[in-house]
């Protein structure tokens, strides 16, 4: 009886763990939109700093993003067990900041093309504070920190608001596991990439110098170690764009999707194009392609259409507040 009893048990326990890992993983997708955005910003915010000093910078935003979460998941757990009805305004809120943020992104890159000199020339700005002898390193590394830390106390918000939202008709057991499970993994996920990311220069670097040595310079160790060095030192920049742009493009997908399934009409919509394209099409490959791009496409419309409503409302609500030089 006891043996049974036992085996009864485990697998109980196995069921139960399956079943996180089915909602882990679907709540892993819906907030991977989120983390290509927190990577750049979070890459961004540490740079400038000295080299020597890159790794615990990430370690101390890394500390305070796992406050950050410590703070946070609690929140939205307490909202799902006392105050359910609110987790669905929430992650249309978070759904349609995403957009927001998104179309902010290239409304400025569009209009304000004259600020790509001001970042073009950051780099020396923040060069000349660190070679200054009038700055302070301690408090301008300790004020990246901060800035880093903010900026992820919103993104976590997000991430854990959208993780909410897959499970919030699941046992407030699993929300718990999943939410907690979320938020480990995009912690340590995030900031190990984002470690590996502000070192890929001074490994390029590293490489670089390596293969020219004297005793390897001419040697076909030393010529890959330089090949190597220069593909990383040209492929970091490059890396941070496209996480940028990636990120952008995926925060339309996410929280147009979040708003399509909230809006009934929006969902309706969507349905009756899938059927209509689905009729049309004779089945084959072309029908596979084209009902698997349509919600993809339906959803990134949505989260444009979203993100250009929200930001027009932000600038215009914005006009009628008081300006601080006023």
């Amino acid at each position: 009886m006891a043996g049974a009893s036992l085996l009864a048990l485990i697998d109980k326990i196995a069921v139960v763990l399956d079943d996180v890992a089915l909602m882990t993983k679907v709540a892993a997708k819906k907030t991977a939109g989120v983390l290509g955005d927190d990577l750049a910003l979070n890459a961004q915010q540490v740079s400038g700093v000295s080299a020597d000093r890159e790794l615990p910078v990430v370690f101390a935003v890394a500390k305070g993003s796992a406050i950050n979460k410590l703070i946070l998941v609690p929140l939205a757990l307490a909202a799902s067990a006392f105050l359910p009805w609110l987790i669905t305004p929430l992650l249309m809120l978070g759904g349609a900041y995403l957009c927001y943020e998104g179309f902010e992104k290239i409304w400025h890159s569009l209009v304000h093309r004259h600020s790509q000199k001001q970042i073009d020339t950051e780099p020396q700005k923040v060069h000349q504070e660190l070679v200054s002898e009038n700055v302070d390193l301690i408090a301008l590394e300790q004020e990246k920190i901060k800035g880093a830390i903010r900026t992820d106390f919103v993104l976590s918000a997000e991430i854990i608001v959208i993780a909410l939202g897959t499970v919030q008709y699941a046992s407030f057991y699993h929300q718990v596991l999943v939410v907690s499970a979320i938020s480990v993994i995009m912690t340590v996920g995030v900031y190990g990439l984002v470690a590996g990311i502000v070192k890929l220069d001074d490994a390029g670097l590293y490489l670089l110098r390596a293969g020219s040595y004297k005793k390897v310079q001419h040697t076909i160790v030393g010529k890959i170690k330089r090949v190597f060095g220069r593909a990383l030192l040209g492929f970091a920049p490059r890396l941070m764009h496209s996480l940028t742009i990636i990120g952008t493009i995926a925060m339309f997908l996410v929280g147009g999707s979040i708003l399509t399934h909230g809006f009934t009409a929006a969902h309706h919509i969507l349905t009756s194009v899938e059927q209509f394209i689905g009729a049309s099409l004779p089945l084959g490959v072309m029908n596979t392609i084209a009902m698997a791009l349509t919600p993809l496409v339906f959803d990134m419309l949505v989260g444009l259409l979203a993100g250009a409503i929200v930001l027009f409302a932000v600038s215009l609500f914005s006009k009628f507040l008081p300006r601080k030089d006023a």
